[in-house]
């Protein structure tokens, strides 16, 4: 069954950064990652702030489409169909696809509107009997 972790931003840091310490401390575990953006948009400035938040660092990924090879992907809508190791959801609704993933990573920023939404992704986790941990995330 699908292990659902929520992290909880208690910082100023955002999502996208926390998502970039996130993706680089799980592709550092050796696993494969399918991040869920809420728009086009946010998987752009996702894309481009994994190049630049760790000068010395990298960390191979790439935006979803037809041809597959780097570790991490980035979509705001696709049905992934390489792996079902870890998901990272940033978008603030639960993706179809999320049970056929090992490990979900839930993102929950501090703003008001996104921590609802979080409440229902939790609620609705927590109904279907998914086991879940939640973590109070402060400065880096």
């Amino acid at each position: 069954m699908t292990q659902v972790d929520f992290y909880q931003i208690e910082s100023s840091e955002s999502a996208l950064l926390f998502a970039c310490r996130l993706i680089e401390k799980v592709y550092r575990l050796k696993h494969k990652i399918h991040v869920h953006t809420a728009s086009s948009e946010e998987a752009a400035s996702l894309d481009d702030l994994l190049w630049t938040f760790k000068p010395e660092s990298f960390i191979p990924h790439e935006r979803y489409g037809p041809v597959l090879s780097a570790p991490i992907q980035i979509c705001h809508q696709a049905d992934p169909t390489l792996h079902q190791d870890v998901l990272i959801n940033l978008s603030a609704s639960i993706p179809d696809f999320f049970s056929r993933f090992k490990r979900v990573a839930e993102i929950v920023p501090k703003e008001a509107e996104r921590r609802n939404a979080a409440r229902e992704s939790f609620k609705f986790y927590k109904e279907r009997g998914y086991p879940l941990n939640y973590h109070k995330m402060g400065k880096q």
